[in-house]
């Protein structure tokens, strides 16, 4: 049996994804913030996808769609600080958004080192 842990990830990143896109809703309307809210939609609820997908996944796909989650919320953040840097009226929730993003890169990063580190072992 797995362990269980004080939350689930899955849920963490379907709220982040929720969040996100409530406060994308909130900003005002600017032809140039178009492209902004649209990446980084597509970003945050692509990190929940892959790993939805990750867990019904042999070890090597796993650590493939970890790593894609990983690159996923990297791309998130860069566009969270774009807004960020832009000074706009929802700063409170960017600012929560940015640091939930920096918290799920760490913690996806340690599951894709200790999934590859795995990986090695299982291969000797």
């Amino acid at each position: 049996m797995g362990k269980t842990y004080a939350y689930d990830l899955s849920e963490r990143l379907l709220r982040f994804s929720v969040d996100v896109i409530k406060m994308l809703g909130n900003i005002e309307r600017r032809r140039e913030l178009d492209v902004v809210k649209y990446q980084l939609s597509k970003s945050v609820t692509s990190i929940g996808a892959n790993y939805q997908e990750s867990q019904s996944s042999t070890r090597k796909e796993f650590s493939s769609r970890v790593r894609i989650c990983v690159r996923e919320a990297l791309e998130t953040r860069y566009w969270i600080r774009i807004l960020l840097a832009l000074g706009l009226a929802e700063e409170e929730k960017i600012k929560a958004a940015h640091q939930e993003s920096e918290e799920i890169i760490k913690i996806l990063k340690t599951i894709l080192r200790k999934s590859s580190a795995d990986d090695f072992r299982g291969s000797q």
